[in-house]
């Protein structure tokens, strides 16, 4: 009996939830609407939170650290994902993070053993050596794996008091998103087929996905993509490139034509971008108007697809979009269109 009881709480929690979420995508529009004209970038002009947690997956004896930036408020809000690049941590992108969680996003930041900072940190010698061994479709799968597991923990921690996630979980309202190495795994989870295993870790909790420095299979592109069934953003810049892996620009961008009709999709191509600034890194020459397009354009596409906003889909395929790109960037958007 107290299990019972135990579990119609949990459901009644969750249904109420999934109202909530379903209430504020509905009112959203509508309420910005009777404010300022739709603007990515504006957010709330104070910090905001974050916490660090472990995931302890017990079945793979595997440890995963998150970062989660919370937006305002103790309401549900919708989720963005994000898996970091080869070498990385879940403290990479905080431009991202803290920007998403202002404008009313739970940005969930994975960390992944084995791919992570892990594999250079403390080493003197073999760096480059170590870094291209972790580039390996063991830890492809590995990440995915992670992916799914916190996935499946969302539900545990939305229903759990005294936790810090609780009551705050949107289990509706999913984007996943990645660079690099993260992105791979962003794509793989949206899915795309991986040789051998098809569309095997493919999420069906996932509502849309961006990819920054996205990865093009080698072979048969075309039909990697084919099953594809989510709203994709890709970007990418002129000089997108690793000394690691054998991706090209031009094989970045092989991506967007390679996704079928029947879904939404968007590609920006900065001009002079480097592989590090989609991942938060910037130097003396980085542009700054770099980074303020990935914001923009990311938080138009997150609002479009996970809040719902028609503002938002408005304002991506509009001028307005446009208007933020400098001369040479390059932006292109095509709709899903009915397949026969």
């Amino acid at each position: 009996m107290a299990v019972t009881s135990a579990l119609k709480g949990i459901g009644l929690r969750r249904t109420i939830a999934a109202i909530v979420c379903l209430v504020l995508a509905v009112c959203s529009p509508a309420l910005e609407a009777a404010g300022l004209e739709y603007d990515p970038l504006l957010a709330t002009d104070h910090g905001v939170d974050s916490v660090e947690l472990v995931l302890a997956d017990e079945n793979r004896e595997r440890e995963i650290p998150l970062k989660v930036y919370l937006p305002d408020g103790d309401q549900p809000a919708p989720v963005v994902l994000f898996s970091h690049g080869l070498g990385g941590s879940r403290n990479g992108a905080r431009y991202l993070g803290e920007h998403l969680a202002a404008r009313g996003y739970l940005a969930v930041f994975v960390q992944h053993p084995g791919s992570d900072e892990s594999v250079w940190k403390g080493r003197f010698e073999g760096r480059m050596r170590a870094m291209r061994q972790a580039a390996s479709p063991k830890n492809l799968v590995l990440r995915c794996q992670d992916v799914k597991v916190v996935l499946d923990q969302f539900s545990d921690w939305h229903a759990k008091a005294g936790h810090p996630l609780s009551g705050r979980i949107c289990l509706d309202r999913i984007g996943m998103s990645g660079h690099s190495f993260g992105a791979q795994t962003t794509q793989a989870i949206a899915g795309q087929s991986l040789p051998l295993v098809g569309q095997k870790f493919f999420d069906e909790r996932i509502d849309a996905a961006i990819a920054y420095s996205p990865s093009s299979p080698l072979n048969n592109g075309s039909k990697s993509f084919a099953n594809v069934s989510v709203p994709w953003m890709l970007m990418t810049g002129t000089k997108d490139v690793v000394p690691i892996g054998r991706q090209t620009v031009e094989t970045r961008r092989q991506v967007f034509t390679a996704l079928p009709k029947s879904i939404d999709r968007f590609e920006l191509v900065l001009y002079e971008a480097q592989h590090s600034v989609f991942g938060g890194r910037t130097t003396r020459s980085t542009n700054p108007n770099h980074h303020q397009v990935i914001l923009a354009l990311t938080t138009a596409f997150w609002d479009a697809y996970l809040k719902n906003d028609e503002r938002a889909r408005v304002w991506l395929t509009g001028e307005e979009a446009r208007q933020l790109l400098e001369p040479n960037d390059q932006w292109q958007w095509l709709s899903k269109r009915e397949v026969d």
